[in-house]
């Protein structure tokens, strides 16, 4: 049985889940336990990995260990409260809990594509200008370019969340959603939501946008460079395959930006469900794409499990 909206206190909200979706919480809850299971334990064994083995501290490292910290908080953030909401029905979650949740979601975002920039850069590098690799990207860069992830992903929230939470909430607090995505809780505000929605809409275009149209250029550049050599197929191989998360990660992102902020024939479930999978699917997809295809770090985790059962 649902909760009565009319019961949770003022400075409350209610996450719907998946609108229309609910004879079907348990399964929904099943796959998204699952793949919060896989993101966690595949980013976990990253970073143990990286942070174990001393060997592995090369720039490429530095960015794994980044994008998989930016995935676990990303999940994070959402997938404990879905779960929630589908299987307890646990729906009700207060106010400062939903903005703090929207502004990790919404910088982790950024964030994340801040991280898949600095990586195409790093392939860049280490194709095209392969004899400058370590005074290119030494690690005091490496250390500035983190730093300028990170700040570009709060510069960005900070306003966007003050806009949101200095709106009225005097009607309805049920938040058709599984979790607080910004333009979901603004638009349930008695005042103007637009210049928030606007402010979102122009900010996510102007960061997708040029990480895109760079990480674009990067890797036209490493194809450029590798065309008719004898790694071609390999380079092909493993830019086709970062290249197709890339899209599972920044299609469905911006599509459900657009569609909210705009409208569509979308139905509101498959909003939702997109929204979903735009935050978890990535997640649990990077450790193996961009991780466990890499020589070094399956080397290094072959050797950890042996030496364990060595002294075992």
């Amino acid at each position: 049985m649902a909760p009565d909206p009319s019961n949770s206190s003022s400075s409350s909200f209610i996450l719907v889940g998946v609108p229309c979706l609910e004879a079907f919480s348990a399964c929904l809850g099943t796959l998204f336990c699952s793949a919060y299971i896989i993101a966690l334990l595949g980013n976990g064994v990253v970073l143990l990995v990286i942070g174990l083995d001393t060997s592995l501290r090369e720039p490429s490292h530095c960015f794994l260990a980044m994008l998989a910290v930016v995935d676990v908080v990303m999940v994070t953030s959402v997938v404990p409260k879905m779960l929630s909401v589908l299987w307890l029905n646990s729906a009700e979650i207060g106010g400062t809990a939903c903005f703090v949740q929207m502004f990790l979601v919404h910088s982790t975002t950024s964030e994340e594509s801040g991280v898949l920039l600095a990586m195409a850069l790093d392939r860049y590098v280490a194709i095209c200008q392969p004899l400058r690799y370590r005074a290119i990207l030494s690690h005091q860069t490496i250390a500035c370019i983190g730093l300028a992830i990170v700040l570009r992903g709060l510069l960005v929230m900070v306003p966007l969340t003050w806009m949101v939470t200095s709106l009225p909430y005097c009607h309805s607090h049920v938040i058709p959603h599984s979790y607080c995505e910004q333009m979901a809780v603004a638009k349930l505000a008695c005042a103007d939501p637009r210049p928030s929605g606007l402010y979102s809409v122009a900010g996510s275009s102007l960061i997708v946008g040029m990480d895109v149209a760079f990480i674009a250029a990067s890797y036209g550049m490493i194809l450029n460079t590798v065309l008719g050599k004898q790694s071609c197929w390999k380079a092909l191989s493993t830019c086709g395959c970062h290249i197709c998360v890339m899209l599972l990660y920044y299609i469905p992102g911006i599509v459900s930006i657009y569609v909210q902020h705009f409208g569509s024939t979308m139905s509101v479930p498959a909003q939702v469900l997109l929204a979903d999978l735009y935050l978890t699917l990535p997640t649990m997809l990077n450790p193996i794409i961009y991780s466990m295809r890499t020589k070094q770090i399956r080397g290094a985790l072959l050797k950890m499990l042996f030496s364990r059962k060595v002294q075992a």
